[in-house]
């Protein structure tokens, strides 16, 4: 995002103006960019975005059929930052479901203000009140548009992934841009980097979806299969399954299951030599790449050892919840209950008879089965 951005500003200080034949741009890319951003945030269901991406359409829009123009100005400065406000402070309802029809009916609201302001308009001298007047951007508008990017940056915050920096980062696109409004050209190129920013972090967001699980964090199944078709020929592949996951799911509440996938995932994580992944339900996957089957096995037992030796405190009722920590679940006093939680694990390495890594992980499944049989809590090979 902040490539773009950047780039984005040494053109507009730096570089030459658009050849002639290339003067459509100006107008015609914003569009391009804008839209399609709109139409992938739609089609993802990113409510935020989409706010975000139509509101600097709209402004786009108003600015190019009705610029120069004060009152269009200050309408296009003021509303911008205030949708992103709104939108920023209310709960993500995705664009798509829920009360996304309201939003609808602002922008519509919105470009009948604009289309009157064009057209009928008010007087010019209207907004020649010190925190009305414009250009640059009016003082009402700067704040409104630093109230944004405050619940912008604070969101991003909350949630750091790419998508939450792209929309501050549009937003800061969009306030820049304004400063440079009597310049046609620059405008025009920061409202497609706006647009540009989100169009990668929704790409960014969906390929995190597919690939990344998002109880644990751990790459998902799809990110497994991918990984074990480069595989060499050289590696060994584990199996890991929690121990009795479904008394602590009918026990203690599908709350403490998922503390317990989220602890065994984070101890998994940290394997020597291997990448974790998510198989599925209370099934991980560990693959060691250039690796063998002793190393692997050491490897495998400190983790175990590891999740054994943790004891997890039951969450008392009366206890703040903070579902995205393991660590929560430790007291600052001693715990009326707590539970240990182990794994079985097998584990398989390529050979004469196990030639693919498809075989080698169901030779590992069935390691597991061995291991499960055995009495639990151990590697088998």
């Amino acid at each position: 995002m902040a490539a773009i951005l950047l780039a984005t500003i040494l053109a507009a200080s730096l570089g030459p103006e658009l050849p002639r034949e290339y003067a459509g741009l100006r107008t015609a890319g914003p569009y391009a960019v804008l839209l399609t951003a709109v139409g992938v945030a739609l089609w993802f269901n990113r409510g935020r975005s989409f706010v975000v991406l139509a509101s600097l359409l709209l402004g786009w829009a108003a600015f190019h059929n009705y610029y120069p123009g004060k009152a269009v100005f200050f309408a296009l400065t003021l509303l911008v930052p205030l949708n992103c406000l709104v939108a920023f402070v209310v709960r993500e309802r995705g664009a798509r479901y829920g009360r996304a029809w309201r939003w609808l009916a602002l922008f519509a609201a919105e470009t009948v203000l604009v289309v009157w302001l064009g057209g009928v308009g008010i007087a010019e001298n209207a907004f020649d009140h010190w925190a009305l007047r414009s250009p640059p951007v009016p003082l009402i508008g700067r704040i409104v548009f630093a109230a944004a990017f405050a619940a912008a940056v604070w969101r991003a915050y909350l949630e750091p992934r790419p998508l939450q920096i792209a929309n501050a980062a549009a937003l800061a696109a969009f306030f820049i841009g304004a400063y440079w409004v009597d310049n046609a050209g620059v405008f025009a190129a920061f409202m497609t980097a706006a647009g540009a920013m989100l169009i990668v972090a929704l790409l960014q967001e969906s390929h995190r979806l597919a690939f990344r699980d998002e109880l644990t964090g751990l790459p998902g199944r799809r990110a497994l299969e991918e990984r074990l078709r480069s595989l060499g020929a050289r590696y060994a592949l584990a199996m890991v399954d929690v121990d009795h996951f479904k008394k602590f799911n009918d026990t203690h509440g599908h709350d403490i299951g998922d503390q317990v996938l989220k602890l065994v995932a984070g101890r998994l994580a940290q394997v020597g030599g291997g990448v974790a992944y998510r198989y599925g339900g209370e099934e991980f996957c560990v693959v060691f790449s250039d690796t063998d089957l002793r190393g692997a096995t050491r490897h495998l037992e400190a983790i175990r050892g590891s999740i054994e030796r943790y004891k997890m405190a039951v969450r008392g009722r009366d206890r703040p919840k903070n579902p995205d920590d393991t660590t929560s679940l430790r007291l600052n006093k001693p715990a009326k209950k707590t539970l240990s939680v182990t794994v079985s694990i097998g584990v398989a390495e390529p050979g004469e008879a196990l030639r693919t890594p498809p075989q080698v992980l169901k030779a590992a499944d069935d390691a597991l089965y061995r291991a499960k049989q055995a009495g639990r809590n151990r590697v088998s090979r």
